[in-house]
This record gives structure tokens, C-alpha cells and sequence, in this order.
């Protein structure tokens, strides 16, 4: 294949296998993602990713999902083991809130950097409700736009201070989904004057950030049928409406949310304007499929990956034990699950 693979792939386990090994050198994916299935310990984690960047035989960026809470990849004990955002946020109180999501965010940047991870997908701008699914809504950071825009930004530059490039998500907005798109496809019946005063809102002051994810959701008032990764209609807006420049990836191909082959998902949503496809599952066959149907990066697309990947840098200097004593004392001592 000539050119970057508009893809992020995920190894299948621990290792990388030479088949895989074959497999990534051909495809050269933009980029890879690791799952709790691909992590040991840091010595396994660290020899992994750097086997991926010489399967590709260049600097890929490497993703994970290091939210906290129920979501982080990398656990205990080897790994600092996080309260739910959500509980954290409240912990802090509204004066000490963003600060706090700002340590926390920069002493997970420190980890991930530690095992040659670069990308982390978050902040996570969704506006949680009363109704908001569980397995999102404990993930969040509050039911009021303007609380989230102050945590999503302190996570973006906590994140960047640590050399990790953050992951906008879920675009345009899921904190109105009230089943888990894992397994079913969210619809959204609300009216367009509540998604443009909330979900919407929540995004725009974080539009600047270099990477974005779409949400596998329904928007009924602008889209009936097509999830917001399959629909040009809900790229357009995401790019227009809210203002997103950056590169823009879908949530997991492989998610239940999503209707027909793996390999039509991708063609689909890359024919609605995403520029990158996430496929997680590790699947072999699944990512062949993908990769012969999601095409290489060009034009605006590249010129988008290319423009994320140029702002990585390296770490500013951090004390962990002073970044881990202040953030103790902005949760008065309650810091890990």
C-alpha cells in the first residue's frame, strides 16, 4: 500500500506476533491503540509499543484510554488506579476542580509517556444528564456546559505538559445517550435548541484540541437514521456547527452500534468526512477488511494527522512526588480507587 492507512489498529495481545509484525508493515497504519488484553506489566508494555513503532519502521503515535475510573487500561498494581472522574470532580469542589483534573491528567501523562504511549483519548467534553447511561455517565465531568469546558481544557494541558496529545471526545456529544453504544445504537430525540445551548456548547471552547473522536449516536432533529461516524450531514456539523479542525477519528469500528460489515463501516464513515478509522478488537480478518476499505490519508485528512502529530513534545520536567502530594490535598487525601 502506497502511503499511511487512514487506520489505528490494535494488536491482538501482549505481543506482537510476526504474522502481525508482516501485517502492519504492509498496511501502515496512521497509528496503533493497546487495550487491557495488550498490557503486562511495564517492561512487557514498553517493549510492545516499541515493536509496533519498528513494525511501521517510523515514530507512529500510540493510543490508549486512560480516563480513570472504569476506564483505564493500565491498572494496579503497576499503574496508579483512578476514582471516576465524575466522583473526583465532586470531591474537589467547583473552586479546585480543574486544577485538580489537571494533576491527574499530567501524573497519568507521566505514566503512559514511562511505556512509549503518546495518545490518550480524552477529555471527554459529553454534558452528563439524570438519564445519561452508567457506563458513560461515571466517566464524565458534570451536568453544566461550563464545568465541563473548565475540566475538558485542564485535561487537554495536563495531558500536553506530559508530552501526550489529548483525544476530544465523544463529538458532537453523548451525554444524552441512554444505552451503551457498545452494544446498541443511541437515539436522541431532543430538540436542536437543547444540542446547540449544551452538547454543543460544551465542545466549541475545546475545538482547538488536535484530535477528535465521533460518537456512534443519533441526533433525530437533524438525522434520522445515520449515527453521527456514518453521517456527512453530522461531519458537516461537527466541522461548521461546533468547529472542529482537527483530525477526526471514529469511536470503535467494531462497536454494536453500528450497522453492516466492519469493512462497509469503514468505507462509510470515511466517505462522511472521518479522517481516521478505529478499529480495537485485535481481529486479523476484521482489520484486513478495514484497512483494504478505509484507504490512505490524503489531502486535508493527512494535512490533519500530519498537523497532531507535530505537536508532540517532549515532557516538561515533573516532580511526581510533589505533583501526587498537591493533588492529595486537593481531594483531602481520597486520590485512588
Amino acid at each position: 500500500m502506497a502511503g499511511l492507512s487512514a487506520t489505528i489498529l490494535g494488536p491482538e495481545g501482549p505481543r506482537l506476533s510476526p504474522d502481525e509484525a508482516l501485517f502492519f508493515a504492509e498496511a501502515q497504519p496512521w497509528g496503533f491503540i493497546v487495550f487491557a488484553r495488550n498490557i503486562e506489566d511495564p517492561v512487557q508494555l514498553l517493549a510492545l509499543t516499541s515493536d509496533l513503532r519498528a513494525a511501521v519502521g517510523r515514530d507512529a503515535p500510540i493510543l490508549i484510554d486512560q480516563e480513570g475510573g472504569r476506564v483505564q487500561r493500565m491498572r494496579a498494581p503497576h499503574w496508579r488506579q483512578w476514582r471516576p472522574a465524575l466522583d473526583q470532580m465532586a470531591q474537589a469542589g467547583p473552586l479546585r476542580a480543574a486544577r485538580a483534573m489537571r494533576l491527574r491528567a499530567r501524573i497519568i501523562a507521566h505514566e503512559l509517556r514511562s511505556v512509549g504511549i503518546d495518545v490518550n483519548c480524552m477529555p471527554l467534553a459529553d454534558v452528563a444528564r439524570d438519564t445519561t447511561h452508567p457506563i458513560l455517565k461515571n466517566r464524565l465531568y458534570g451536568t453544566e456546559p461550563d464545568t465541563v469546558i473548565g475540566a475538558g481544557r485542564a485535561v487537554a494541558d495536563g495531558l500536553m505538559a506530559g508530552g501526550v496529545l489529548p483525544v476530544l471526545k465523544h463529538l458532537p456529544g453523548y451525554g444524552l445517550g441512554e444505552v451503551d453504544s457498545h452494544l446498541t445504537l443511541p437515539r436522541v430525540a431532543a430538540p436542536l435548541e437543547e444540542l446547540k445551548r449544551v452538547d454543543f456548547a460544551a465542545f466549541r471552547p475545546l475545538v482547538h484540541l488536535p484530535l477528535g473522536m465521533t460518537a456512534h449516536i443519533v441526533y433525530e432533529a437533524l438525522e434520522d437514521e445515520l449515527p453521527a461516524t456514518l453521517s456527512a450531514a453530522m461531519i458537516k456539523l461537527i466541522r461548521e456547527e461546533i468547529g472542529f479542525k482537527g483530525a477526526l477519528m471514529t469511536d470503535d469500528l467494531s462497536m454494536g452500534a453500528l450497522p453492516g460489515p466492519i469493512g462497509e463501516r469503514a468505507a462509510r464513515a470515511r466517505a462522511a468526512g472521518c479522517d481516521l478509522i478505529l478499529h480495537c478488537n485485535g481481529d486479523a480478518a476484521e482489520m484486513a477488511q478495514v484497512v483494504a476499505e478505509a484507504g490512505t490519508l490524503t489531502g486535508a485528512s493527512l494535512a490533519r494527522a500530519d498537523a497532531a502529530l507535530a505537536l508532540r513534545r517532549s515532557p516538561e520536567p515533573l516532580d511526581i512526588e510533589t505533583a501526587e502530594a498537591d493533588l492529595a490535598d486537593l481531594l483531602d487525601g481520597e486520590v485512588y480507587g
